[in-house]
């Protein structure tokens, strides 16, 4: 076998293998966790500071927004200092916005701290990523980056519970603290353990150089199919904007119905746990009856989960709702595992953090957007027009039939 680069883990390690993509999944957990149990402190954000659901959603825009923009400049920057050490900087910022969380005053505070929190969540999704991509290339990649994608959703599941029990004991800004102090131990496990498997570094100096007097063709984003990487994320967008606009205003949904914020934390664990086993099953069905077809059963059945829990009541709403979960997380894990199939190997980190950045995009204007409407016409209301932006997925996915073949046939 070749011999391996910088940032590149032995082809013939695969215990080190298994070891980048634990703590690649670990980091998934932690950051996932950071960014989902954002949506139980939401209503009581909303009660304390007194704030409309149009704040209420620019307050998670804010988080998604700085975690897009800065997805792209991740993907950069690694390039020239290497993945390791810019994912354990940006955990730790996030960890410190959390930690300073405990200490917000209102809605101003609320927005800046969380605006460097989701600045520093930006380096995980394309640096995870691609360091799961180096580890596995050759090496069952769509399986690896499938369990790191799964991984995530047991973060979303765990956290909101615990959040829940201390937020019932102590209140919400002990449980942004404890949080944010795991963090910090966190990302330095993080620098230590990739330190250890020698996943992460630097690029030596030659390989920029090299790599600057590539073909055109190897330049930029290394999309090598811009038609169906536009396509897929297209998708990408309106899935994870309604996923996002869901989530946000779940919670004030279930209050509706009666919930109080144990119920909203145990619920919110259903969807994810929802979501996990979707994350999986989606994978399997997208193997065995194609990306498409799964891909347009988990937005339709999305569409009408959405429906039928802003029609029953609480208990039956409930039971429906890791159903809903498995439907709204499914189509994620498809889409990103066909990026790499639309991206060239060497521009890895660049594509997957174009492709984030556009997904994550959607999902940061989605609350401040689906936020406006509800103050405006209601909550069911702006339930009917999510689920009517959800319908849009079924012809992009359509669309995807031709640049799949496309790709395929050059692979």
């Amino acid at each position: 076998m070749a011999g391996t680069t910088a940032g590149t883990i032995d082809g013939g390690a695969p215990a080190r293998r298994r070891g980048t993509l634990a703590t690649a999944c670990g980091t998934h957990m932690l950051h996932d966790g950071f960014s989902d149990v954002i949506y139980l402190f939401l209503p009581l954000w909303q009660a304390e500071f007194a704030l409309s659901l149009t704040q209420v959603g620019i307050v998670k825009t804010c988080y998604s927004g700085l975690m897009a923009l800065g997805q792209v400049p991740a993907g950069l920057l690694a390039e020239r200092i290497g993945e390791r050490a810019l994912l354990a900087i940006g955990t730790g910022v996030t960890a410190l916005g959390f930690l300073a969380l405990g200490l917000s005053g209102g809605f101003l505070s609320l927005l800046l701290l969380l605006s460097l929190a989701g600045l520093g969540s930006a380096v995980q999704h394309p640096l995870s990523s691609s360091i799961v991509a180096k580890a596995f290339d050759g090496h069952r990649l769509r399986a690896a980056l499938g369990v790191y994608n799964f991984s995530g959703d047991i973060g979303k599941a765990v956290v909101p519970v615990l959040a829940a029990l201390v937020i019932g004991s102590f209140g919400w800004r002990w449980a942004t603290g404890g949080y944010g102090a795991v963090g910090l131990a966190a990302a330095l496990a993080i620098l230590l353990l990739l330190a250890m498997l020698g996943a992460g570094a630097a690029p030596h100096p030659g390989v920029g150089r090299a790599d600057a007097a590539a073909p055109d063709a190897r330049r930029g984003w290394g999309v090598r199919h811009k038609r169906g990487f536009a396509t897929l994320a297209s998708i990408a967008v309106i899935d994870g904007a309604s996923r996002t606009a869901f989530l946000t205003f779940l919670p004030f949904l279930l209050i509706g119905k009666g919930a109080d914020v144990a119920t909203v934390g145990i619920s919110l664990a259903l969807t994810f746990v929802g979501g996990a086993t979707g994350k999986f099953l989606c994978g399997v069905l997208a193997e065995r009856f194609g990306i498409i077809r799964t891909t347009v059963l988990t937005e339709a059945m999305t569409a009408a989960g959405v429906l039928a829990v802003l029609a029953l009541p609480l208990l039956p709403s409930m039971l429906l709702l890791p159903l809903l979960g498995a439907a709204l997380n499914g189509t994620s894990s498809v889409l990103y595992g066909t990026v790499a199939e639309f991206v060239l190997p060497e521009r890895r980190g660049r594509g997957f953090g174009l492709f984030y950045t556009v997904g994550i995009g959607g999902s940061a204007i989605a609350p401040s957007a689906f936020g406006l409407i509800s103050d405006s016409f209601g909550l069911t209301a702006m339930l009917f027009c999510l689920t009517a932006f959800i319908a849009l997925t079924l012809p992009l996915a359509l669309a995807l039939r031709r640049p799949l073949a496309e790709a395929a046939a050059v692979i």
